[in-house]
């Protein structure tokens, strides 16, 4: 019976923390499109929350400045528009699922200093794409956080109540 709980636990934390996911981030859009609304027509380059993004400091998306030599600026006005849609933090759905079954492990098998691994793992292998695109780093702090305390509270949740 509690291999049946254990696995419930993990699917439940693994891919119910998706759609949660996305719920703060809209929360949190929704939070900065109120504060913009005083202020005029928020900016996009300056928007964590948007799935596309454009670096206030080059102008260019976060990918771009791999893409052009030495990060000079595209000549075309083409190249330009194309750049500028670049998603930031790709992957990141597939990396929150598996992040969110490893916090529940550890917590599962009573090991949260595995916890720790996990997330400096994710923060070394998205440490370039961060210090690039200071943007994404809001919204990279807003989605691990919330994976991590919906992957715990959910392996708390089923320790106490089922797996007591």
């Amino acid at each position: 019976m509690n291999a049946l709980w254990i696995t419930l636990t993990l699917l439940t934390a693994g891919f119910v923390g998706w759609p949660v996911t996305a719920l703060v981030f809209r929360l949190a859009r929704t939070i900065d499109d109120r504060q913009d609304a005083g202020a005029g027509a928020p900016d996009p380059a300056n928007d964590p929350a948007a799935d596309v993004t454009v670096d206030p400091v080059t102008g260019m998306g976060a990918a771009s400045t791999a893409a052009a030599p030495g990060g000079a600026a595209p000549a075309s006005g083409a190249a330009a528009l194309s750049v500028s849609s670049v998603r930031i933090l790709r992957g990141g759905a597939i990396i929150g699922v598996l992040e969110r079954l490893a916090v529940c492990l550890a917590i599962l098998a009573g090991e949260p200093v595995a916890i720790a691994y996990v997330v400096a793992i994710k923060g070394l292998g998205r440490f370039a794409e961060l210090k690039e695109t200071p943007v994404a780093a809001e919204r990279f702090i807003i989605g691990t956080l919330t994976s991590l305390l919906w992957a715990a509270g959910v392996a708390a949740l089923a320790k106490v109540l089922f797996l007591g």
